[in-house]
C-alpha cells in the first residue's frame, strides 16, 4: 500500500497556522503588536482566521509563533477579570463575545526559533500533527465566512489523499509574489496541479493562478521539508517541497475559489480589508458608509 493511499480517506482534523513572522511592512506599529493582532474594528486578525478553522471542524489549532509573540495566545485565553466586570455592568453582547474567544478551539503553540521560511514554520508542526493530514492557514488572509473554502478541501483531500491547494487568479504582474499553479482541469470544478513554482517573474509563470493562504497537506510534506534547500530569498519554501512531493507522484488537486478574500499581509490590503468589514456591519455600516462617502467627495474631516 502507498503512503497516499494510507492517507486518503483520513480526514483533516487540526490546524495549522504559521504566525512568527516580523511583519517589517507594519513597523513601528508592530515592535511590540503582533500584526496577527492588529484590529479589524473589533476583532483581530487571527481570531478571524481561527473562527474559519472552527467553523470547517478544525478545533485543535497549533500557533507557530516567535520572539515577542505571546500576546496571540493571550488573546483567546480567559480574562475572568474582563468577563466579571462585564457582567456587572449588564453587557451582557460584550460579555459573549470576549468569551467566545476562548470557546474556538484548542489553543496550542510552538515557537520558530529563527524565520527560515514558510516551509521551514510548516516543519516545526511535526510532532503535534503526527501522521494525519491537516490544514495550514496562512496569518493574514481569511476568506468571506459565506462563502466557506475549507470544508470543500477537507472533503477532497479525504477523497484524494495528497495535496488540496485553493487557488486564485491573480494579475499576471504580481505573480512575483505568490507560488504560482500549472495545472490541467479535472472533474467537479476541481482542477489537477502538474506544477509548481514558487514568486516566478511574470514572464517565468505557467499561470496567473496564486497559491492562496489555504493547504491540506498529508504528513509526508514534513520529510519532503527537511530535504528541501533554501530557495527563493534564501528561505526553505512550501511550494518547493510541495513540488518536490508532486515530482515523487503524490498527487495535488485545487479548488479555484471564486469567493473574496480579505488580505492582510500588506498595510493597503489591510485597510481595504478594515473599510469593507467595517461598512458590512449591522451596528455601524450604515453611518460609516455615509461619512466615507462624504469623505471621499472631499467634504470630510474631521
Amino acid at each position: 500500500m502507498t503512503s497516499n493511499e494510507q492517507e486518503s480517506g483520513r480526514r483533516a482534523v487540526k490546524a495549522v497556522i504559521p504566525a512568527a513572522g516580523l511583519a517589517t511592512r507594519f513597523l513601528p506599529a508592530t515592535k511590540a503588536v503582533p500584526k496577527e493582532l492588529l484590529p479589524i474594528v473589533d476583532r483581530p486578525v487571527l481570531q478571524y482566521i481561527v473562527e474559519e478553522a472552527a467553523a470547517a471542524g478544525l478545533t485543535d489549532v497549533l500557533l507557530v509563533t516567535g520572539r515577542g509573540k505571546t500576546s496571540m495566545v493571550d488573546h483567546f485565553d480567559r480574562r475572568p477579570d474582563v468577563e466579571d466586570r462585564l457582567e456587572k455592568k449588564g453587557d451582557l453582547e460584550r460579555l459573549a463575545a470576549v468569551r467566545r474567544t476562548s470557546e474556538l478551539a484548542d489553543i496550542y503553540t510552538v515557537r520558530q526559533g529563527e524565520a527560515l521560511g514558510l516551509g521551514h514554520a510548516v516543519g516545526t508542526a511535526a510532532a503535534h500533527i503526527g501522521d494525519q493530514p491537516f490544514a495550514v492557514l496562512l496569518g493574514d488572509e481569511f476568506v468571506e465566512p459565506d462563502k466557506p473554502l475549507l470544508p470543500a478541501m477537507i472533503e477532497l483531500q479525504a477523497r484524494t489523499g495528497g495535496i488540496v491547494l485553493a487557488l486564485g487568479e491573480v494579475k499576471p504582474e504580481e505573480t512575483s509574489r505568490y507560488g504560482i499553479a500549472a495545472v490541467t482541469p479535472s472533474d467537479d470544478g476541481v482542477v489537477e496541479v502538474t506544477g509548481l513554482v514558487e514568486k516566478p517573474d511574470p514572464e517565468d509563470a505557467p499561470s496567473n493562478l496564486a497559491v492562496l493562504g489555504r493547504y491540506i497537506l498529508p504528513a509526508s510534506i514534513f520529510e519532503a521539508i527537511k530535504n528541501t534547500k533554501p530557495g527563493r530569498g534564501g528561505e526553505i519554501q512550501l511550494t518547493d517541497a510541495m513540488a518536490q512531493l508532486l515530482a515523487d507522484g503524490v498527487p495535488v488537486h485545487a479548488i479555484i475559489y471564486g469567493g473574496h478574500r480579505y488580505d492582510t499581509g500588506m498595510p493597503l490590503g489591510y485597510l481595504q480589508t478594515v473599510v469593507m468589514l467595517a461598512a458590512e456591519r449591522d451596528d455601524l455600516g450604515e453611518e460609516f458608509r455615509s461619512w466615507l462617502a462624504e469623505f471621499v467627495a472631499g467634504g470630510a474631516r474631521g
